[in-house]
């Protein structure tokens, strides 16, 4: 296979469930791109290929995602962090570095705690180190943190709203694409996510009762940190504090972290800054002891 741009898209038996895997087969060290909640992992589409020519990447629907298998439970840390040690194993990646966005950043972090000799590395997009049970109760978590209901919209209808958002800027129909990845089309010509409403509140409450700050002692490896920060937080300037004061808490506690912002920068910098993505990830990889 070469390197760059094609991808291999298969299926790999792993820990009694199937998995949606996306490959790209370059050279050096292994790194494993994981997804965010509710996601799939097409939203790699703009940044594996070029990963891809100095490195072998791995980009998978975790359990209850995408094309992979959808098991009625579990979704804790635990189940999914199993998940992707039965993965590189079955596809041999020793010593990877492991690339989480948002909730895949938790699930990077998680897998570290519980598995500290296997990742070489961890990098943490805009994920992995925020804290839902120092700003949220569990009802408050569940209120405001619940997925949207969007089964109303057509895809052209998303993508209309996705326009007037922060992506409509960089919009083109690679993005399109990644973003429509994490639906399936009813008969309807209406849209219905892969993860349900159902499971997306149980990885949710798994994300509120699993707190980062009890892992990082656990960690062994280097940690990039790659948060996104916009002076307009949508979501005010609390939230925007408490971004910042993890960073920081992320930064004291981790044995070996540093920190690279991304301003004015949308929460799926995947999608948002690929480039750069890429360049901060090539550069955190560059100085990690070679294999």
């Amino acid at each position: 296979m070469a390197s760059g741009e094609e991808v291999r898209d298969h299926y790999v038996e792993a820990g009694g469930l199937r998995f949606h895997v996306r490959e790209w087969r370059g050279p050096g060290r292994p790194l494993v791109l994981l997804h965010g909640l509710a996601s799939t992992a097409r939203i790699w589409d703009l940044v594996a290929p070029a990963l891809a020519l100095h490195h072998r990447v791995v980009a998978y629907d975790q359990r209850g995602h995408g094309l992979s298998d959808k098991p009625d439970g579990p979704y804790h840390f635990d189940a999914v962090c199993a998940d992707l040690a039965a993965l590189l194993a079955r596809l041999d990646l020793a010593a990877p570095v492991l690339v989480g966005h948002s909730w895949g950043g938790n699930v990077a972090l998680a897998f570290a705690a519980r598995y500290p000799t296997s990742p070489a590395g961890l990098v943490l997009v805009d994920g992995g180190f925020l804290d839902l049970q120092a700003r949220y109760t569990w009802a408050e978590a569940e209120r405001e943190l619940a997925p949207p209901d969007l089964s109303r919209l057509t895809p052209a209808e998303l993508l209309d709203h996705l326009r007037a958002g922060p992506l409509g800027a960089v919009m083109r129909p690679s993005i399109e694409a990644a973003v429509l990845a994490n639906f399936e089309i009813t008969p309807t010509g209406t849209l219905r996510p892969w993860l349900t409403r159902e499971r997306h509140l149980r990885i949710l409450r798994a994300l509120w009762e699993e707190r980062p700050t009890h892992l990082y002692s656990a960690v062994r490896c280097p940690v990039l940190l790659l948060p996104a920060d916009r002076a307009a937080e949508p979501r005010g300037e609390a939230f925007r504090a408490a971004r910042r004061a993890a960073v920081a808490a992320a930064e004291r506690a981790l044995p070996h972290a540093v920190t690279e912002w991304f301003p004015e920068t949308a929460h799926d910098i995947p999608l948002h800054q690929p480039a750069a993505l890429v360049a901060a990830i090539r550069r955190f990889v560059a100085q990690l002891p070679t294999q």
